[in-house]
Parts: C-alpha cells; sequence; structure tokens
C-alpha cells in the first residue's frame, strides 16, 4: 500500500501493478460508490492491460472507508456522503496522484487519468487543470455544464455517455458531442441503448452488458493507441 502526501493529510494509495512491474500510470477515479468490488475490477484490468494503476479515496476527509451496496438504499446513502464533497479537494487530491505516480520508480510511458461518474467528471477536469498524458471521462454529469473548460485540455480526451441516461440528458450529451466535433484530440462514444453508470458491472439496477463492452472496447483501444503499455 503506497501512501499520498497532500496538503492536510496523509492517507492510503491503493495501486495495482502489471505483471511486468513497470508501466505508464493510470489514475482511476471512483464513482460515488467508493472503492467497492467493481472499481477493484477495473483496477486489476487495467493492470493486467500493463498499467499500473492508482486509486485516491475521495472521501477520506467525511466518510473514510466508504463503500456502499448498489442498490436503491446503497445510491441514496452514497448520495448523502457525496453531498459533503469537496469538488476542488477532490480535483487536488485526483491531481497529486497524477504527480505521485509520475515520481514513481515502476512508472514510464506518461501518467493518465479515467473515471466513472462522479470520478467521469473530475478526469475532465483534471485534464483541464491539470496534465495527464490522457483522459477518459465516463457520464460525468457535470462535464456538459463546463465543457468550455475542454478548450484547456491538451491531451487527447475520450467521453462516454449513455443516450438513456435519467441523470444526464441527452441534450446536455449534445452539448458535449459538439464540442468534441470541434477539438482535436477529443473523441466521444454514446451508447444510445444505455442508461447511467452502465459499466458498472457489480450494479444491476444500471449494468448494460453490451454497453459495457463497446465502451470498454473503445476506451482500451483508445489507450493502447495514445498510451501505450
Amino acid at each position: 500500500m503506497n501512501r499520498l502526501v497532500l496538503d492536510d493529510g496523509t492517507v492510503d494509495l491503493p495501486v495495482w501493478r502489471p505483471p511486468s512491474g513497470r508501466g505508464p500510470g493510470l489514475v482511476l477515479i471512483q464513482e460515488i460508490f467508493g472503492l467497492d468490488d467493481y472499481l477493484r475490477s477495473v483496477a486489476a484490468d487495467l493492470a493486467a492491460a500493463g498499467y499500473v494503476v492508482a486509486v485516491p479515496e475521495l472521501f477520506w476527509r467525511t466518510a473514510p472507508g466508504w463503500s456502499s451496496t448498489h442498490d436503491e438504499a446503497g445510491v441514496a446513502a452514497s448520495m448523502e456522503v457525496a453531498a459533503t464533497f469537496h469538488p476542488g479537494l477532490g480535483l487536488s487530491d485526483v491531481l497529486a496522484t497524477v504527480a505521485h505516480l509520475r515520481e514513481s520508480p515502476e512508472v514510464r510511458g506518461g501518467v493518465g487519468v479515467l473515471g466513472f461518474c462522479l470520478g467521469g467528471s473530475l478526469a475532465f477536469s483534471a485534464a483541464a487543470a491539470g496534465d495527464p498524458d490522457v483522459a477518459v471521462s465516463f457520464y460525468g454529469s457535470t462535464v456538459a455544464a463546463q465543457i468550455a473548460e475542454l478548450a484547456k485540455v491538451t491531451c487527447p480526451i475520450q467521453f462516454h455517455f449513455g443516450g438513456q441516461d435519467p441523470f444526464i440528458p441527452r441534450s446536455d450529451v449534445r452539448v458535449v458531442e459538439e464540442a468534441v466535433a470541434a477539438h482535436p484530440g477529443a473523441e466521444i462514444h454514446v451508447q444510445e441503448d444505455a442508461g447511467h453508470a452502465f459499466h458498472n458491472n457489480v450494479a444491476p439496477m444500471f449494468h448494460h452488458p453490451e454497453a459495457a463492452a463497446r465502451a470498454w472496447a473503445l476506451t482500451t483501444e483508445f489507450l493502447r493507441r495514445t498510451m501505450p503499455a
């Protein structure tokens, strides 16, 4: 277990390593459910693909160790925890994790960010405010409202959305589509048959297996193309 030193504290930083022990770095950014079985499986998949994966705990200041179930009760509880979350501090934690990976002797070939839901919004913010080498944002609910920030993004960036997302209107997704079309290095993929959190394979109320498989194939191809392991 690594330790991440921040301005207001020092926290554990779980890291997954590839079989070779070295590779490009990826900061994997959580959903509101915390570091759960789903996120651990994504980290393991990315490590198996050759990446050194670090997962910062975003709720450590207000709900340390938070992890919830993936049913309606779990969503409600996670929403309450997320309501106490400070996005600016979370972004600072993500950027600190990027810097931590850059300084790690096991990381070579760049450092990127990849996030889901809350993490999807933060991955976009990190690409605009920091210096990751690549960014992947899955169904970030604040992306459309902050799309002007895309002008600050200089790394390759990929967005994913569900066309039937009840939390992110299709009109918001269209705003992102229009901005991406005018921004070199950006791409967007919309799974029109899927809703929110469609990649989360431990959340039956959200998971859409076919859309998840399509989006993940696009993600891994994008990573191989822009920051190969």
